[in-house]
């Protein structure tokens, strides 16, 4: 039996009561809402600068659609919202049955290949690896955070693709491992002893996956596990916990070693630069789309 889509059209003052009741009180699957002025000369934009809130709530006018598992159901929810006195400037856009879908195949069409470097690609499981590369991290899309797309983790890929050659890692930390994305990078540039810590229970487990699907051997577990010193230390997080987590990460840097920061934002480098002064000067390594990734030599 087809799902039923009842679309509304809302004020921006109802999107959120009007959701919940859908949700909570009329039997709804799921409720989408986009911005109903999409297309026209009365588009606005809700996004700011990464990390900060967006300037605006809400849309002026939003279209709430929510799905079904019946058309009596639907029809039920629209009668029931409409007759109340709080929905006035509510309005029924359409009601109409949806189509059978392959949702599988069509969630996985909407992640392709990421490529790093020419010859360095990561590739979910249902793609074939693009003619040229050499390394690949097989990785599909998960609870834990880290696909390869975000320009933080695209960063932290790069530097160890161009710093790997010369490098001869023998001891790794990925500290916030998420997906493991990091820690299978390094693996792959040659990297002998790695430890894969995250205070995620699910990011662990799916870090190990991750590595048993690559053939790629590690140690994930939480970060009391990560112990001594490591020619090599990857930290993508955010600025603020990597700014209470200064002492930690340096701690675990051995003499010649490198450390890489990553989840900062162009506008937060000075604050990290003060926070690790005691231990290692840190520099801007690159700039992508708002964020920058920071390195430093022990």
């Amino acid at each position: 039996m087809p799902l039923h889509a009842l679309a509304l059209t809302a004020p921006q003052n109802l999107v959120e009561a009007v959701s919940d009741a859908l949700m909570d009180e009329l039997g709804a699957l799921a409720v989408s809402v986009e911005d109903a002025d999409e297309g026209t000369a009365a588009e606005q934009a809700l996004f700011g600068e990464p990390g900060l809130p967006a300037p605006r709530v809400g849309w002026a006018r939003s279209v709430l659609t929510a799905l079904f598992d019946s058309d009596a159901v639907a029809q039920d929810a629209a009668a029931l919202l409409l007759a109340q006195d709080w929905t006035a400037g509510l309005a029924v856009q359409h009601l109409s049955p949806v189509a059978e879908q392959d949702w599988v195949r069509l969630t996985q069409s909407q992640f392709n290949p990421v490529e790093v470097t020419p010859t360095f690609w990561i590739v979910p499981s249902w793609h074939t690896p693009p003619e040229g590369a050499q390394r690949v991290i097989r990785l599909d899309p998960g609870m834990a955070f880290g696909t390869g797309t975000h320009p933080t983790t695209l960063m932290c890929l790069r530097w160890m693709a161009a710093h790997a050659p010369a490098a001869g890692w023998s001891r790794v930390l990925d500290y916030g491992c998420g997906s493991g994305i990091l820690a299978l990078g390094a693996a792959l540039h040659g990297a002998r002893q790695i430890d894969a810590v995250d205070i995620d229970p699910a990011a662990v487990e799916a870090t190990r996956a991750n590595a048993a699907a690559n053939g790629v051997t590690l140690s994930a577990a939480l970060p009391d596990a990560a112990q001594g010193r490591y020619d090599l230390v990857l930290a993508n997080i955010l600025a603020t916990p990597l700014t209470l987590l200064a002492p930690l990460l340096a701690g675990h840097l051995a003499p010649g070693g490198h450390l890489v920061l990553a989840g900062i934002l162009e506008r937060q480098a000075g604050q990290l630069q003060v926070a690790y002064a005691p231990w290692v000067a840190l520099q801007v390594e690159q700039e992508l789309d708002g964020w920058v990734l920071m390195t430093a030599a022990a």
